[in-house]
């Protein structure tokens, strides 16, 4: 091989190495599996659970403003752990990213109102704590601090200042905090909401800032195979009852709107909990909405079964669409929405539509 010729294999083969080397470091993560009859344990599974491979804290809830008005909002804070081993000894590799979002359903504006964030966790500027919660991108807070929740949200078109007292102990979904999500054993998560938590606090909105006051439901749930194979995404609804009762309900879905999997909780007055089997969850579409910017269709009011309890869901305002294409990749409908029974109002909550734009990728 003459001089030239062999330089420029060297080269070519050192060009290889050094493009190779990362994906070398960066192997697939072995996520941990969610387990069946592991008790959850608080307040260590309030907090940060690295090793999976998703997780989110999730509150939502409907107020007050001072005029007397509803409002619906969201806080979400998502931890992912990327498919790669953290083996890589680059201070600067993402080997948990964080996301968050936060929107207000105001029926003045018409629309959803919403902001988001995304950064890698280090440096002071992103954190997911373990053993209790406190979540963080910048500015943006949640954290459990004596018995309480608290979230700090300066957004760009609105801003929450929040105090979340809880009333209830919190609610284990599926079997003792174990929720499957298909007959496949690993598509299940570790599962729990704290429902009718009083809030409190202020939003900053339109210049001005204002008291207000409602209830609201988190959900805290982590997995490594959320999605069973077949599934594109699900419809869930976390309702709080006006009678001091709970109602979580799921379907997952399947190419053809079929229903894959459902479950769901449901806790009366006095605290007695029922776990829902998948043939006592129903939810059938009675209205349906377009959204004029995406083109997505939702089925925005529904009539849920739930065991022996049926509701009608309908929403405080039809766009509650919430296009997070660049944090977690998707659009989705997430909204305040009203329970009805027998034409009477009995509780409010939310609803989250997913995988009508595209089938949802976990």
């Amino acid at each position: 091989m003459k001089p030239g010729a062999r330089l420029k294999w060297q080269v070519t083969l050192l060009i290889a190495a050094m493009l190779l080397w990362p994906l070398a470091l960066a192997a697939e993560a072995e996520y941990a599996q969610v387990m069946k009859g592991r008790e959850l344990e608080f307040p260590r599974d309030h907090g940060s659970h690295p090793a999976f491979r998703t997780e989110w804290w999730y509150v939502t809830g409907w107020l007050e403003d001072s005029q007397g008005k509803p409002l619906g909002f969201q806080v979400t804070f998502f931890r992912t752990r990327p498919g790669r081993k953290g083996n890589n000894p680059s201070r600067f590799a993402a080997r948990q990213v964080l996301i968050a979002h936060a929107a207000l359903a105001d029926p003045a504006k018409g629309r959803l109102i919403h902001d988001q964030r995304v950064a890698r966790a280090g440096f002071g500027l992103a954190e997911a704590a373990e053993g209790n919660t406190n979540v963080s991108i910048d500015d943006w807070h949640f954290s459990r601090e004596s018995g309480r929740y608290l979230a700090r949200i300066p957004a760009r078109e609105f801003s929450l200042d929040l105090v979340f007292e809880v009333s209830q102990p919190p609610l284990l979904q599926g079997e003792a905090g174990f929720s499957p999500k298909g007959t496949d054993p690993r598509s299940a998560s570790h599962y729990y909401s704290v429902p009718q938590l009083r809030v409190s606090g202020s939003i900053h909105r339109n210049g001005r800032a204002e008291p207000v006051r409602g209830t609201a439901w988190l959900d805290h749930e982590w997995s490594s195979e959320y999605l069973a194979q077949g599934a594109v995404g699900w419809d869930w609804i976390g309702i709080n009852l006006d009678d001091g009762g709970a109602l979580m309900a799921f379907r997952m879905r399947g190419g053809d709107g079929a229903t894959l999997w459902a479950g769901g909780t449901r806790r009366a007055p006095g605290g007695k909990t029922q776990a829902l089997r998948r043939d006592q969850v129903e939810f059938a579409p009675r209205h349906k909405w377009r959204s004029p910017r995406t083109g997505v269709t939702y089925p925005i009011a529904l009539e849920v079964r739930a065991g022996e309890l049926s509701l009608g869901i309908e929403p405080l305002l039809e766009d509650q669409e919430l296009d997070a294409r660049n944090t977690t990749g998707t659009i989705y409908w997430e909204g305040a929405v009203r329970a009805l029974s027998g034409g009477r109002i009995v509780g409010k909550g939310y609803l989250e539509l997913t995988g009508y734009w595209k089938p949802m990728g976990l």
